[in-house]
């Protein structure tokens, strides 16, 4: 088993003591990303809208950087502040995905929390795998 971390300047620095991504073998585990620009270190914006496009702007770096794609992401995981922007986000999602050759949507939980990081509006995390090769 290898196990390394991943890490790219083109993604939010982790706020806490974790990394942005776990790489294990084929597998990689990225930590829950909100919607700051990398650039600044703030939010791009305090809608829920422009949080979601962020976030999947910064997994899509983290998943370049390890050299996985969308179409490998299978898990997502989607933490709201407020389960009510579950639609906006949804139709966000729904056209991240339409961009890759996948044959189906990746396996996803969506659920309300008492409150995220620096008070964001959503957290996702992503399970990547790439297929194994015999």
């Amino acid at each position: 088993m290898s196990k390394q971390v991943v890490s790219t300047t083109q993604a939010p620095k982790a706020l806490g003591p974790y990394s942005q991504a776990i790489q294990v073998d084929n597998t990689l585990y990225i930590s829950g990303q909100i919607g700051i620009d990398p650039q600044t270190n703030e939010f791009v914006d305090e809608t829920t809208t422009q949080q979601a496009h962020q976030i999947f702007e910064n997994i899509d770096e983290i998943l370049h950087e390890a050299e996985f794609s969308r179409a490998d992401i299978v898990k997502a995981g989607l933490f709201f502040d407020d389960l009510s922007d579950f639609t906006i986000v949804n139709d966000i999602y729904e056209k991240y995905f339409e961009t890759t050759s996948i044959e189906a949507f990746p396996a996803r939980s969506a659920v309300q929390v008492a409150a995220l990081p620096k008070k964001a509006k959503l957290e996702i995390e992503i399970v990547a795998m790439k297929p194994t090769t015999k």
